[in-house]
């Protein structure tokens, strides 16, 4: 594996772990969040944000 590609894993890694750490505050605290789906723009309620890996919450 190369360098770049090494770098790049390990980027995507933490740009994953953050997103579920920042999912799963949201729905801890209660707070909607905003996502793109079919064209638009949908608030989803903390009861249906969804769960991500727990191994990427971990991290």
């Amino acid at each position: 594996m190369s360098d770049y590609q090494l770098l790049s894993s390990k980027i995507n890694e933490g740009v994953k772990a953050a997103i579920a750490q920042a999912l799963d505050r949201h729905r801890r605290l209660g707070e909607s969040i905003a996502v793109w789906r079919d064209g638009e723009v949908v608030i989803l309620p903390p009861d249906q944000i969804p769960v991500m890996d727990d191994q990427l919450r971990a991290e």
